[in-house]
């Protein structure tokens, strides 16, 4: 498991207070649950240094990493002698500590409430049933055919992409919740690309959330946390 040098891409809210100690994040450069926090670690201003975890070597297994995070998964952050993990905890405790640093949620309850349900239609309806480990366990128990590991993504892909187009069609500005960035846009974000990108959605059955990935890939800070800028992807010596 090797260290990568990076750091957070401020977003354009303004000096932040100098940071006591760089924090570190465990990541791997196409999870989109370690996409969702640099996003916010780039809003938020805050310098990081880029721990990369290669899933597809198994390197999540390994027992250095098994002590910072017993579930084996990414991402984890590392504040100290904090450690978290989970992409939503990580968040989480980001808006706890650097308050002041780009707010992850608008004031309003009601807004706050559809930023919340958003990001839980993406993180328990879509992102698990795509993940790795899920696809691993279809090739060995079901099928090693890729056009059905294929299909079972895109499958719940569009049915929670349905659900998204359905609660924010109310609600969506610029952004999905209004004409500012929140907690919604950092799970919208990277889920999307995935979609486009590595599971072959068909994006114009999704007139919302294909204009919000426009907004999002214009915004620096979504930009430098894409996978593809990352300092483990294959795809660097390509770009």
């Amino acid at each position: 498991m090797e260290g990568e040098s990076g750091s957070g891409i401020g977003s354009g809210s303004g000096e932040v207070k100098k940071q006591k100690q760089k924090l570190k994040l465990y990541s791997f450069w196409w999870s989109t649950c370690s996409f969702r926090v640099r996003i916010a670690l780039n809003f938020k201003g805050l310098k990081y240094e880029y721990k990369s975890v290669n899933l597809l070597k198994g390197e999540q297994l390994n027992p250095e990493f098994i002590k910072l995070n017993p579930s084996g998964n990414v991402p984890v952050l590392v504040d100290g002698d904090t450690v978290v993990a989970d992409s939503l905890a990580i968040l989480m405790y980001l808006e706890d500590k650097y308050p002041h640093h780009y707010p992850l949620l608008p004031q309003d309850i009601h807004k706050r409430a559809i930023n919340y349900q958003a990001a839980n239609i993406v993180s328990s309806s879509i992102q698990p049933l795509q993940k790795v480990a899920t696809l691993k366990c279809i090739d060995e128990k079901i099928s090693s055919d890729p056009d059905v590991k294929l299909a079972w993504a895109q499958h719940y892909i569009k049915k929670g992409f349905v659900a998204l187009e359905r609660l924010l069609k109310d609600y969506a500005g610029r952004f999905a919740t209004g004409d500012e960035v929140y907690l919604a846009d950092l799970f919208l974000a990277p889920q999307i690309h995935a979609a486009v990108k590595r599971f072959n959605v068909d994006m114009t059955q999704f007139p919302l959330l294909s204009r919000l990935n426009e907004a999002y890939n214009e915004i620096p800070a979504f930009q430098d946390a894409m996978p593809e800028k990352q300092p483990d992807t294959p795809l660097a010596s390509a770009s």
